[in-house]
């Protein structure tokens, strides 16, 4: 089974991804901890590495190229805003896609609990963020990320708990045709 999630940061996305993993047995792989980390080894924030990102396309590579190759072996959650791109792009396909939304406000204040910092700062960031990345999938892959015609499932997660949420999904895994 090969699951992809995805959503704009305060989503949801990657509580979604755990919960699917750990009913499912699947292994969970988030291209936004690969991000992390790789701004982590630089160090540099999350800000400054976007930036260096839109300069050097060798790092977005590396990560889509992760994920296609641990897409392959199956039984994944692949939880990032170009999963079900990067693996349609390869001829790769998804048992089932999955794309979260929130409106922005609401992704906000969750970024802004989440990484402790105010409402302000969070908002910056997410837009800083949502624009770099933007830009980087249409130069680097042609790919629009608003759109959201390839995916199977579309939820906005503001309008239920992350256990509606779940059992929205959980019913779409299990009732999804072969």
């Amino acid at each position: 089974m090969i699951i992809t999630i995805g959503g704009l940061p305060g989503t949801g996305t990657t509580t979604i991804a755990k919960l699917i993993s750990e009913k499912y047995n699947l292994n969970h792989v988030c291209a936004g901890f690969i991000f992390r980390d790789m701004a982590k080894e630089m160090g540099m924030g999350l800000q400054e590495f976007s930036k260096y990102a839109e300069e050097n396309p060798n790092i977005d590579h590396e990560i889509d190229r992760k994920q296609v190759e641990l897409a392959k072996e199956g039984n994944i959650v692949l939880e990032g805003r170009l999963a079900t791109w990067m693996l349609k792009k390869n001829s790769v396909e998804p048992t089932i896609s999955i794309w979260l939304r929130a409106p922005s406000m609401v992704r906000c204040e969750r970024i802004s609990e989440r990484e402790c910092e105010d409402i302000n700062t969070a908002l910056n960031k997410m837009i800083n963020r949502e624009n770099s990345e933007k830009k980087r999938y249409k130069e680097l892959y042609d790919i629009d990320i608003d759109d959201l015609s390839i995916y199977d499932i579309i939820i906005n997660s503001s309008a239920w708990n992350i256990e509606g949420v779940f059992s929205i999904i959980d019913m779409a895994i299990a009732n999804k045709s072969k």
